[in-house]
């Protein structure tokens, strides 16, 4: 029988760079016989971040967040998924804002504060993290770094895949404000050439975390 992976997607533009991605991850998945739930943070209802209610801390509560809100469904399914493959863009040197709030959340309800056991999670999943990013794709090398290592520790073992130098927009020519950062015609033909391949990456990798 196939796995079941969660895909989560942090990026709010359908149809662009790290949605594209995540498509293709869980496209690769399918080719290796899972099933996907996909859910996309930006269309949710209302959440937030962690509290610190302190509510998961309680050992009937272990494992589990107690806030309810817009993410609840997000993380009951992680917790009984066999894989998750969840995706951000960077903004302003980090991850979006709600793949924060998912993240502390999903993270903290498996910490105990306990020197003996850590980690509460008794069923650690694979875990595929992708980033896509207007800079290079080296340029958060350490940022992917630490997220790899905190969601091994927590949720299961992490591979990560960057996706860097992307398109902004179609046409940069038609901003009120010239974007004059940017070669507009030399950033198109590093996306023509490198974001197929990308895509091609993340395929493997969603193959992969599915086997």
């Amino acid at each position: 029988m196939g796995k079941h992976i969660v895909v989560v997607n942090a990026g709010p533009r359908k149809g662009w760079n790290t949605d594209t991605l995540l498509t293709e991850a869980a496209a690769g998945a399918e080719e290796a016989g899972a099933t996907i739930e996909r859910f996309d943070l930006f269309r949710l209802e209302r959440y937030t971040g962690c509290i610190s209610c302190f509510g998961c801390k309680r050992e009937k509560n272990a494992g589990h967040c107690v806030c309810r809100d817009g993410l609840t469904p997000v993380l009951d399914a992680i917790r009984e998924a066999d894989g998750l493959i969840i995706g951000s863009p960077n903004y302003l040197g980090e991850m979006t804002a709600s793949f924060r709030a998912l993240y502390e959340r999903l993270v903290f309800q498996n910490l105990t504060y306990n020197k003996e056991r850590p980690c509460c999670n008794e069923r650690p999943i694979p875990v595929l993290l992708i980033m896509t990013s207007n800079a290079p794709d080296i340029a958060y090398t350490g940022l992917v770094h630490n997220y790899k290592q905190t969601l091994s520790r927590f949720i299961g073992p992490t591979k990560t895949f960057v996706a860097g130098n992307t398109l902004q927009l179609k046409d940069y020519d038609k901003t009120d404000w010239p974007w004059t950062m940017f070669d507009p015609e030399a950033k198109q033909r590093h996306h023509d050439k490198a974001f197929p391949k990308a895509c091609c990456k993340a395929h493997q990798l969603g193959f992969e975390l599915a086997q």
